[in-house]
């Protein structure tokens, strides 16, 4: 099985992660943002990678450190649970619907990082977390793991819809590629014989 954990402790965040990347879609998730949570939580569970996260955040101040640094540690569990990244699918995407939501999701595991995000919320919240910190999370996972990520909603009114349909998006479209696939015998996926750089 391939595990990843981080422990990690700023002034501002302790974070305890550990991922299963053939795992489940079990989770056990408690950052002190409920909504965030939900989102997780989702990842996990249409990803089918297993994750413990655990957050002690000073959202005394905000929510700006908690779903940065809860993002970051995620991301750096999974690096380290892809290791050398041999024999990995590499590529996922996925339109993901929901109700009258449509996302779309493309990701490339190549160790390098960056985010297209096209996502416009008309509210500044959902539940008790600013629906601006969701590009962050996303842009702070595509830099730990080394993610070529674009997310786009396509089309949808429901604010909770199109964020949930970008979580799920992602999490089967990570699921595509950190998959295993056999006839690889165990190669790096690049001509490079490295990813990354």
């Amino acid at each position: 099985m391939r595990i990843g954990t981080i422990d990690r402790k700023t002034s501002e965040t302790a974070i305890s992660v550990e991922v299963n990347l053939d795992g489940t879609g079990a989770y056990d998730v408690s950052t002190g943002i409920g909504f965030l949570d939900h989102m997780v939580e989702q990842f996990s569970r249409h990803s089918l990678i297993d994750v413990k996260l655990h957050v002690d955040g000073d959202l005394h101040v905000d929510q700006h450190h908690t779903t940065e640094d809860s993002a970051i540690a995620l991301g750096q569990a999974i690096a380290n649970a892809l290791g050398d990244k041999a024999g990995i699918g590499r590529y996922g995407s996925v339109y993901s619907p929901m109700d009258e939501t449509l996302a779309r999701v493309a990701l490339d595991i190549s160790g390098r990082p960056w985010l297209v995000w096209n996502c416009r919320f008309t509210q500044e919240r959902l539940g008790e977390m600013d629906t601006e910190l969701f590009e962050h999370w996303f842009q702070s996972i595509a830099q730990a793991v080394g993610i070529t990520l674009h997310i786009e909603v396509l089309y949808g009114t429901n604010n909770h819809h199109m964020i949930e349909g970008v979580f799920k998006g992602f999490a089967r479209a990570m699921r595509q590629a950190v998959e295993n696939d056999p006839r690889k015998g165990g190669a790096v996926p690049s001509t490079k014989g490295q990813l990354g750089g």
